[in-house]
């Protein structure tokens, strides 16, 4: 329930993906932290509403495409296409995880979390990771044979899921203290084993040794690299073309609202959990536990979208999905009144997590294998770029409206009244920190989060029941030949 999608394919390692499986783990340790971790650290002093403007830095990712045809068009001819891009921007990142290391422990020290500008600079730092996934993409190309184009995903999974398990699960639970406490101390101490201050150090020397290595050891091509370029404008223009297509325009509704009904349960259940009393370590133990079952479910979902219907499996996971954010909220709702988390409620929430990362692997190996077969293959890559960015879009623009939705139907008050006398509400961080000061106590009478994942859960089975599901057979019914550009 509280996963994040990443791509989950398997296949065999082809020659030349060593230097892709490295840039694409280093890609994984930001998004990593921006995805998963950092939300989690906030939620001790942020509201919904505060999360909700972090969560604006993941905007970059899902809308790379706006200038990926500028990565593609401009480049130094002496340090290659590719590593024009990818050395200065690894160089940068790199840079900035030195200087956010020393400085983002004092940050997240304060009562007031300054919000902006943590959300300034994930902001950018998704924006270099974004960038330079458009580089490593274009530079399977040259790095790979033709027989072994097929591994550039693999290559791609097997760095991008590491980076982004080590930065949000592997760190979530060590940086946690009852996690470090619990498996791997004899005296319990008050901080984690993994600092994030020293964690980010760690990988900031490793973004500048990796990128080193990169300069002095790999060449790129120069056959491939000095090949004719279609230029900037006539990439738009094909961006443009694809986008008017007949029945491009179904799709891309599709892709931007598919993931509605899912975007509460993605973006508070864990969050909510946490506030009921769910223990972190608990958290970092599930998440742990269900990484691996993850690879297990892309290989049968790699075998189930292999059909003739590669969409069928997608939409029986739209609807498990569905059902896996109603059983989740169900458990926020039935968390021990207690707080003591019993076994028995630890592996129904360890079970719906598994349940939920199931759907999405099959949801997403299914709209991977239909993209591939209606992209046009003359500019595939341009093709999969736009149709995969809609797709991350659609996960990310309602994460906000969510999350502020939250906090804007929650109804609560302090037991106590102001220094005016007044009633207050405590919702927000801020009002809870005053309501303690006061040595009062916030009365919840509504919370937002039932309210929010109903609603998206409504509106999403609405939108499956009579216009996705029926767009969807019809759209896998079209001839391939409905897709090309160079149609008659």
């Amino acid at each position: 329930m509280y996963t994040k999608q990443i791509k989950i394919e398997l296949g065999g390692a082809g020659m030349g993906t060593t230097p892709r499986r490295g840039a694409y783990l280093l890609q994984g340790v930001p998004v990593g932290l921006t995805f998963g971790s950092i939300p989690f650290l906030l939620k001790a002093k942020m509201s919904y509403s505060q999360i909700g403007i972090f969560s604006l830095a993941h905007y970059p990712y899902s809308m790379k495409f706006l200038w990926s045809p500028i990565v593609d068009a401009v480049y130094n001819k002496d340090l290659g296409r590719r590593k024009s891009w990818i050395v200065p921007i690894q160089l940068m990142t790199g840079l900035m995880f030195l200087w956010l290391g020393m400085h983002i422990e004092d940050w997240m020290a304060q009562d007031q979390i300054a919000v902006g500008t943590l959300t300034v600079v994930f902001f950018i730092l998704i924006f270099f990771c974004a960038t330079q996934d458009i580089a490593v993409d274009g530079w399977a190309l040259t790095l790979l044979s033709k027989e072994n184009l097929s591994y550039a995903s693999t290559a791609q999974t097997i760095g991008l899921n590491t980076g982004y398990f080590l930065s949000f699960t592997v760190f979530l639970a060590f940086n946690s203290p009852e996690f470090s406490n619990k498996y791997f101390r004899t005296v319990p101490q008050e901080l984690g084993l993994v600092p994030l201050g020293a964690y980010l150090k760690f990988w900031a020397m490793m973004y500048l040794a990796i990128t080193l290595w990169l300069v002095f050891m790999k060449k790129e091509d120069r056959e491939h690299s000095d090949e004719d370029d279609i230029g900037i404008k006539a990439v738009y223009k094909i961006i443009l073309r694809i986008i008017k297509l007949p029945h491009m325009k179904s799709f891309m509704i599709v892709l931007l609202t598919s993931k509605i009904g899912f975007i509460a349960n993605d973006a508070v259940t864990a969050l909510k959990l946490l506030e009921k009393g769910f223990s972190k370590e608990d958290l970092a133990l599930a998440v742990l536990i269900d990484f691996p079952f993850q690879i297990i479910f892309g290989y049968y979902a790699v075998r189930w979208s292999s059909g003739a219907r590669p969409l069928k499996p997608w939409l029986w996971a739209f609807f498990a999905h569905l059902a896996c954010c109603v059983i989740a909220m169900a458990l926020v709702y039935g968390f021990p009144a207690d707080g003591v988390v019993t076994p028995t409620y630890f592996y129904m929430v360890l079970i719906t997590t598994v349940t939920t990362s199931f759907t999405s692997t099959v949801a997403f190996v299914s709209m991977g294998a239909f993209m591939t077969v209606i992209a046009d293959p003359v500019i595939g890559g341009t093709y999969m770029t736009l149709l995969n960015t809609l797709s991350n879009f659609g996960g990310t623009w309602p994460r906000f409206f969510v999350l502020e939705a939250v906090d804007y139907f929650t109804v609560s008050t302090c037991s106590v009244m102001d220094s005016k006398g007044q009633d207050f509400a405590c919702a927000s961080e801020s009002g809870k920190s005053l309501c303690e000061d006061l040595q009062g106590e916030c009365v919840l009478q509504q919370d937002g989060y039932y309210l929010v994942s109903s609603m998206c859960v409504l509106i999403g089975g609405l939108l499956l029941v009579f216009y996705i599901a029926p767009t969807i057979r019809y759209l896998e019914s079209l001839n391939t030949k409905k897709w090309k550009l160079d149609q008659k």
